[in-house]
């Protein structure tokens, strides 16, 4: 077996491990496969070995790797910061947007969409200035300025983990964000299924607090130059 292969079978028995401590069934979580500064040719090993969802920070790496893997039925999540002046360029490539984290984003994303796009709104659970998010005050306008949208389909929430943060900070800020989902569904009657919270170091306790979507890189991939 490749270590790629010896990779993804750990992460996925440690998923599958925080799935049934937490009782709930494997298939509620998406693992998103970061392959962040890594190669086309690692993406097509990564597929090679069972991943098909795969996540980037840098629109400029989605318009390297997919044209060169377009006859793989993968899926690319956008999983960064995403400048307004680079939303035309990745709008084709993209599966799920995981970062609308503002109102400037979500116009030119309006202005641009001629199909469906499934998104995340961005939350900074853990009010750290260098996190992009918007604070959870926030939330309840920019969801209703994104539900005004025939092309947008508003599926959940996402955040960032604090750095170097202990379990009891992780579970915070993960807990704040399955809270906040839960409130904002019942104040707009609109159903948001998907959080997208955990990387690397911490998606076990990520899932425990009720991750769908799991970001993971380095224990995938080993680590990055």
């Amino acid at each position: 077996m490749s270590e790629l292969r010896e990779r993804l079978q750990q992460v996925e028995e440690e998923i599958a491990a925080a799935c049934a401590r937490s009782g709930r069934p494997r298939s509620e979580v998406t693992l998103v496969a970061v392959s962040k500064t890594f190669p086309a040719e690692v993406v097509r090993a990564g597929y090679d070995a069972g991943m098909r969802d795969f996540g980037e920070n840098r629109v400029q790496e989605i318009l390297n790797k997919a044209p060169v893997t377009e006859d793989l039925d993968l899926r690319w999540h956008m999983i960064g910061q995403l400048q307004t002046n680079k939303v035309k360029a990745v709008l084709p490539h993209i599966f799920l947007l995981h970062s609308l984290d503002r109102h400037s984003l979500l116009d030119e994303l309006k202005k641009r969409l001629t199909r469906e796009l499934p998104v995340l709104l961005q939350v900074n659970t853990t009010d750290e200035a260098s996190k992009s998010g918007a604070a959870p005050t926030e939330v309840d306008a920019l969801l209703e300025a994104a539900l005004g949208d025939p092309h947008l389909r508003v599926e959940g929430l996402m955040t960032i983990g604090p750095l170097g943060g202990t379990e009891s900070d992780n579970r915070r800020a993960f807990a704040l964000l399955r809270d906040l989902r839960d409130r904002l569904q019942t104040t707009f009657g609109h159903p948001l299924p998907s959080l997208s919270m955990g990387m690397s170091g911490d998606f076990g306790q990520a899932i425990e607090e009720g991750a769908t979507h799991v970001r993971v890189g380095s224990r995938l991939f080993g680590p990055r130059g």
